[in-house]
């Protein structure tokens, strides 16, 4: 017999989905296997499916499990089945790609055989892969506090976004942060989404100087929650909901209700307990897509702050090329002086 099991067999959606390896360790602290994770995947087709179907959707790839080297895989792996259907991509730079779209659970099932944890979709849908249809708000807690001071800025991101004419809906990002998902109407290219992510955290941060920030530079951060406006430049994801995260516990991105997020703790969900939670709850996310929202009182924020305080673009990861409008992309404190 294999070192880690016989090879097994799983009948999802009606498609057959083999299993190499299904007794391999992937988080040895706990215990959990491959075939667990396979089974993850198969538990939570359906809601995971309605969240990322037809999205360009990238891998993250653990093929030695939690404690071993992961990669994204952005382009479709050698060996993909037919039925794992592809949508294109450009990145910043103006090359293009075919990513992974899926289109039925059993596509789920297959990247985790592959050593995929996580899915991470782009807001994008395959037929309009430049207008994204989703803004996510990152709420990123810094080493020093943790998920409850997350849960804090993000019930301010709720409010800043009912201002704002948007209906937020949270998830945990299967760490320390909080994730706030809005369906939009796919009008606006990644900039202009960018742009309001940007005119929201700013509101927020105006309302919670001592709470949240988003400063790009930690070292003008000073400890506080920051709102990782540069997850809505192109090319930059977050997990989804129910992916599982790299982290000890196998931990997952979970959907909530606001009511939930105030009672509940991260690392509350995980690989075990999603199956009686799924169960009890549903997909809490399911309503998200019967409104979709216009970012025009955001994007008014945004011009109104340009105009009256000057305040313009932010800077965009290093590993950009050098966008319109952008800001000297050079830490404060190493920056000559003009």
């Amino acid at each position: 017999m294999p070192k880690h099991g016989d090879p097994v067999e799983y009948e999802v959606g009606g498609r057959t989905v083999r299993v190499s390896s299904p007794d391999k360790v992937y988080f040895p602290q706990r215990g959990i296997t491959k075939r667990q994770v396979v089974e993850h995947y198969i538990t939570v087709g359906g809601p995971l499916l309605r969240a990322i179907g037809e999205r360009p959707t990238t891998l993250k790839r653990y093929v030695d499990g939690v404690e071993g080297e992961w990669f994204y895989a952005k382009r479709v792996p050698k060996g993909a089945p037919p039925w794992v259907e592809t949508a294109e991509i450009t990145f910043p730079s103006g090359r293009k790609a075919s990513e992974v779209c899926p289109t039925e659970p059993a596509v789920f099932a297959w990247a985790a055989n592959l050593g995929t944890f996580d899915f991470h979709p782009w807001p994008v849908r395959r037929a309009d892969a430049d207008h994204p249809d989703e803004l996510r708000i990152d709420v990123d807690p810094p080493d020093r506090a943790g998920f409850a001071d997350a849960v804090e800025v993000a019930r301010v991101v709720r409010e800043v976004l009912a201002d704002a004419g948007l209906t937020g809906y949270p998830k945990t990002s299967g760490g320390r942060g909080v994730h706030v998902l809005v369906r939009i109407r796919p009008e606006w290219d990644f900039v202009e989404v960018r742009h309001a992510v940007i005119a929201l955290g700013r509101e927020v941060a105006r309302r919670i100087p001592e709470k949240a920030t988003i400063a790009w530079w930690k070292e003008e951060r000073g400890g506080r929650v920051f709102l990782d406006y540069n997850q809505a430049a192109r090319d930059r994801t977050v997990a989804s909901s129910w992916s599982v995260r790299g982290t000890p516990r196998a931990t997952v991105s979970t959907p909530l209700t606001w009511d939930l997020l105030d009672e509940v703790d991260a690392d509350d969900f995980d690989v075990l307990t999603i199956p009686a939670f799924l169960s009890e709850h549903g997909d809490l996310h399911a309503g998200m897509g019967a409104e979709a929202f216009g970012l025009e009182t955001a994007l008014e924020w945004y011009e109104r702050d340009l105009r009256d305080e000057g305040l313009g673009d932010m800077p965009y990861p290093p590993d950009y090329p050098k966008m319109p409008g952008e800001p000297k992309r050079v830490q404060p404190s190493k920056a000559r002086p003009e």
